[in-house]
């Protein structure tokens, strides 16, 4: 009998679901629902993890009504956005709206935490440099702005740690969000005191670290009534959602890069030793010896999403159409350079008051010119992390893309154009949640070992770099790069007035 695998993806506009077969390696039915990121101030990222709830028993329940016998789910796993940071109580209320990864509230939180360790020394221990998305500046944050709702917190939990805890009642933490949190030491793999004694929190305000295949807790019996899904049928721990979709996707050997088109966009290569930079992080992948050296752009879907409503209010957004008349523009945008810095800056940059800018508008330009230049900002941004990586010595070996703007073949051609490397295709691969089944099917013994992915992964199509316009493009890239240094210390000057 063909066992059933159950993933779920807390995405920053999403929860997917997806089932797939353990033996015969087949999807079986997806489904989706949407929610929604709030920004109340300028920098700001939050979101109501019960809408992740709530979308996540929804999703559930549309694919086990696709005729999904529950009885056949041999485990679940979740992946997600990675590091969200959510308070719990001592019942598991939820205290306040979770902050995301690209929450860029906490630069003098950060300020403070480098005075205080050294920044030479904070990498040593944690392999990154300290920057807007880590979980300790958010905890100092909280004990200057909202000290009374920290005084009430008993647990510190990401997106996916959160959903697990649902569903089992077991509180856990994958190692993924440990190590991206800021306050581990990837030496040691363990929380490091002299970080925690920074921002003054105790050990016991996190849970137990898990791999993200091991079983933590069961389905409750509440969770079964609500689903549908069997009391007892075990879940594992689950896994950061750049993890999922990287390794989902085939990036498993030395040298394979991945560039994923999410709400943010990030770039992940395999590496089969730990190689740290301070301007990119360290993630351990999912198959034990490996990590994945990985940068993430803090916009890029959001960046869209921000376009349509603000370009075609009232109308319905057409991308299939937008792609056209973009395609009509010259490389460049006839001048014109964004940068997608719309809520901070994470890697390369680490600049959480960077703000974007739409440079060299004149009055010939229109809306399809700023949706093309949004197009390349994001191509721009994936060149400047791939020349870090060859900096360090790496040489992307593989070039495979993903994700909802992977649909976009002018995005691919645009992406492939700039960085100058040819961009393999999957045919409708739906990366993280199908990511998060897999691992559920390695802590359960359905798998029996991590090379069975490949099963799964399926190249259906690869766009070639044109070399004139490679040529062309670089030249942009490099006013691109030029435009944000010129502008850094503005940025500062900005935030002054603000603050």
């Amino acid at each position: 009998m063909d066992k059933y695998l159950l993933g779920i993806d807390i995405g920053t506009t999403s929860v997917k679901c997806i089932v797939c077969t353990a033996n015969s390696y087949k999807i079986i039915c997806t489904a989706s629902a949407k929610h929604n990121l709030s920004s109340p101030f300028p920098g700001w990222a939050e979101e109501n993890p019960a809408d992740w709830w709530e979308n996540t028993i929804r999703t559930i329940r549309t694919c086990l009504g696709k005729g999904i016998d529950p009885q056949k789910i041999a485990g679940i796993g979740v992946s997600g956005m990675v590091p969200a940071f959510l308070l719990l109580d001592d019942k598991g209320r939820v205290l306040r709206p979770s902050i995301q990864q690209s929450d860029s509230r906490t630069f003098n939180e950060i300020d403070f935490i480098e005075k205080k360790i050294g920044s030479d020394n904070f990498f040593k221990i944690t392999g990154c440099a300290i920057n807007q998305q880590m979980v300790g500046p958010k905890i100092l944050w909280m004990k200057k702005n909202e000290p009374e709702i920290l005084s009430k917190t008993d647990k510190i939990l990401g997106s996916y740690d959160y959903i697990v805890y649902k569903l089992t009642g077991k509180l856990s933490l994958e190692r993924n969000w440990a190590l991206e949190s800021g306050l581990y030491d990837v030496n040691s793999e363990d929380w490091s005191d002299e970080l925690l004694e920074v921002v003054n929190v105790k050990r016991n305000l996190f849970p137990k670290i898990n791999k993200p295949s091991d079983v933590v807790g069961a389905i409750k019996s509440n969770v079964a009534k609500i689903t549908g899904i069997i009391e007892g049928t075990p879940v594992v721990a689950g896994t950061a959602d750049h993890i999922s979709s990287a390794f989902m996707v085939g990036i498993q050997d030395d040298g394979d890069l991945l560039l994923k088109y999410g709400g943010a966009a990030d770039i992940l290569y395999s590496t089969d030793s730990l190689i740290t930079d301070r301007r990119l992080f360290i993630d351990y992948h999912l198959i034990p010896g490996k990590y994945l050296i990985n940068g993430c752009m803090a916009s890029s879907g959001s960046l869209l999403k921000w376009f349509g409503e603000q370009f075609f209010s009232g109308e319905k957004v057409n991308f299939s159409e937008l792609d056209r008349q973009a395609e009509k523009i010259e490389s460049g945008s006839e001048g014109l350079i964004t940068l997608p810095y719309f809520i901070g800056e994470k890697t390369p940059i680490f600049d959480p008051i960077a703000r974007g800018v739409i440079f060299g508008l004149t009055l010939h330009h229109t809306r399809y010119h700023i949706y093309r230049s949004i197009l390349e900002a994001v191509g721009y941004g994936f060149q400047h992390h791939i020349d870090v990586l060859k900096e360090m010595g790496l040489e992307p070996k593989n070039v495979i893309a993903t994700n909802g703007g992977a649909i976009s073949k002018t995005w691919g051609q645009i992406t492939s154009n700039i960085i100058g490397y040819p961009i393999h295709y999957l045919d409708q691969n739906p990366g993280s949640s199908l990511g998060a089944a897999f691992v559920a099917g390695i802590g359960t013994g359905c798998f029996g070992n991590w090379s069975e992915v490949n099963k799964f992964i399926k190249i259906v199509d690869v766009v070639n770099p044109d070399p004139t316009e490679h040529f062309y493009y670089q030249k942009y890239y490099s006013i691109y790069k030029e435009l944000y240094l010129a502008l850094k210390n503005i940025y500062k000057k900005i935030n002054e007035i603000k603050s």
